[in-house]
Parts: C-alpha cells; sequence; structure tokens
C-alpha cells in the first residue's frame, strides 16, 4: 500500500515533484508506466511509496480530464489568452483552442489582455454571443485582473495563447509572489520569445495555475469530421435542428446552420473556423481515422 496520495505539481527530466501537506517530494515512477507508454502528468493525484527523502509513484488515480500537449491533467478551465497587437487576436486560433478544450471537457474561458493598448468591444461581443465567459484585462495596469482571479478562485486551470499575449505576465498580475520568468517581445518577429519550458503548477490561493510551454491546437487526424459540430457550442444548437440527416453544415442549401449565419445568429468569424476545420477533419482518410481512436 502507498504512504500517501498527492497532486503532481511539476514533471522534469524524468522526475516528477508531488506536494503532501505544503512540502514537495522528488519522485520517479515505476517502470510500468513506461511499458504501459502512458507517464503520469502534471496534475495527476499520485499514490507515492516514500524511499528515504524520495518517492516512488505506484499509480495515479483517475482523471477528469487530460491533454497530451502540454502533459496535464485535471484542468477545470483552459483561460485563451489574446492580446491587441503584437500579435493581435486570431479567431482561427481562439477557435481552435476551444475546441481542444471542449474535446478534453474542460471549460474555455476567453481573456483579452493589454486592453490598455486597444479596444476589444468587438472582439468581447463575438465570445459572449457564442456562449463563452471572457475576461478584457491589462496585466500591465491591472485592469480587470481582480475578477479573473476571483473566477480561478477554488479550480485548477491552465493558460495558453500565441507566444507573446502576456500569459506569464498575467500569472504574475495574478499572484505576483510567484515572480515567473517573461520575455521581451521581439520587435523583428512581432512575437515574444517562449519563456516557459516546462510543465508547473503554482498554488494560488485555493486553487492552482498551470504555466506550461503552450497547448497543440486541434490535432484534426484524431476528429471524426461528423463530431465537430458538438465542440462549436453555438454552432451545435442550431446543428441540432437541421433537417439534414448527417449535414456537414459548410455548403447545403436550406442548412439550419447557414440561416443561423444568415441571421446574425451565429458569429461570421466562428462560422468560418468550423469550415475550415471541418474541410482539415473531412481530408482524413476513415481508414486512418479509425486507426488511431
Amino acid at each position: 500500500m502507498s504512504d500517501f496520495s498527492g497532486r503532481i505539481v511539476k514533471a522534469l527530466s524524468g522526475f516528477y515533484y508531488v506536494e503532501k501537506d505544503n512540502r514537495i517530494i522528488e519522485c520517479r515512477a515505476r517502470g510500468i508506466f513506461r511499458k504501459r507508454g502512458a507517464p503520469p502528468l502534471v496534475g495527476d493525484i499520485a499514490a507515492v511509496t516514500m524511499s528515504g527523502d524520495s518517492g516512488v509513484i505506484d499509480a495515479v488515480h483517475e482523471r477528469k480530464s487530460a491533454f497530451v500537449r502540454p502533459p496535464l491533467a485535471n484542468i477545470d478551465r483552459l483561460y485563451i489568452v489574446s492580446s491587441f497587437s503584437s500579435p493581435e487576436p486570431n479567431a482561427f486560433i481562439i477557435d481552435k483552442l476551444t475546441v481542444t478544450a471542449e474535446r478534453a471537457s474542460v471549460e474555455p474561458v476567453i481573456v483579452f489582455n493589454k486592453c490598455d493598448t486597444g479596444n476589444f468591444d468587438r472582439w468581447k461581443s463575438i465570445y459572449e454571443h457564442a456562449g463563452f465567459r471572457v475576461f478584457v484585462v491589462s496585466a500591465a495596469s491591472g485592469e480587470g485582473i481582480e475578477g479573473l482571479k476571483a473566477d480561478m478562485s477554488g479550480c485548477f486551470c491552465a493558460f495558453t495563447g500565441n507566444s507573446g499575449v502576456g500569459k506569464s505576465s498575467l500569472i504574475n498580475a495574478i499572484a505576483p509572489e510567484l515572480g515567473l520568468q517573461t520575455g521581451q517581445l521581439s520587435d523583428k518577429l512581432g512575437r515574444g520569445r517562449h519563456t516557459t519550458r516546462h510543465t508547473q503548477m503554482y498554488p494560488v490561493g485555493s486553487g492552482y495555475i498551470a504555466d506550461t510551454p503552450g497547448f497543440a491546437t486541434v490535432e484534426c487526424e484524431h476528429i471524426d469530421k461528423h463530431q465537430l459540430v458538438q465542440y462549436f457550442r453555438d454552432i451545435a444548437e442550431h446543428g441540432d435542428r437541421c433537417r439534414f440527416t448527417g449535414c456537414s453544415h459548410t455548403a447545403e442549401a436550406g442548412c439550419a446552420v447557414r440561416s443561423a449565419v444568415d441571421n446574425g445568429q451565429i458569429e461570421p468569424t466562428r462560422y468560418m473556423s468550423y469550415c475550415r476545420l471541418y474541410d482539415e477533419c473531412a481530408s482524413v482518410n476513415e481508414w486512418d481515422l479509425n486507426k488511431r481512436k
């Protein structure tokens, strides 16, 4: 029987760091994880047996969510961060990341940072209309930070978004005691340098924040094109009313989804993202899709 169970808060170079009673125990994982090709993830609740001052991870508890890139488990919310410029918001990237979250049964929340540099009203309207909670903040001035911090209370969450949008700066504004490294924006490239090299969770209040090297956007080879619509919450409700069985909602005349776009019930940028992703999913050979399931 294992000595205790605790949360893995960091993984680096084959070592796992498990928190227990405000202590961090350095651990290795048993060989069974390697044989199964399923290593422990940051965020896992691990069963640990102590061996001197270090530990061995015997097993991990059942996960309620998991991501492959970055390797992260048991996240409640994924905060998708964009900035006003350098780089400016990219609807397709935001929408792909909402699909990534929805597929993992994680709540996506949209955050627009650097509101001191421009007006986000139109972007806020798009995503609120689509059914997402949206925060408009500035890590530099502190505007909106308290509301975002309150939203994170008591949950396990992660931040993602393009390099340069200020994810680490946001985390520092929320929890300045962490003092995370932030990168200087590259004027030549118009984007930030990556400052996070590994996945680590930090305790903040009654919850945790994961600072990660970045989430992989949707791997379309793993999505059945007919299932894609269920990951677009604003499109799915109209798709359910469509009179065509098996409708792709991309080109069919009389489609309920296309009518909803024309009537202003679905945001055009969201629909364009759906169609683009549908085409990517449709390009995958069905035999390859079944093989990868």
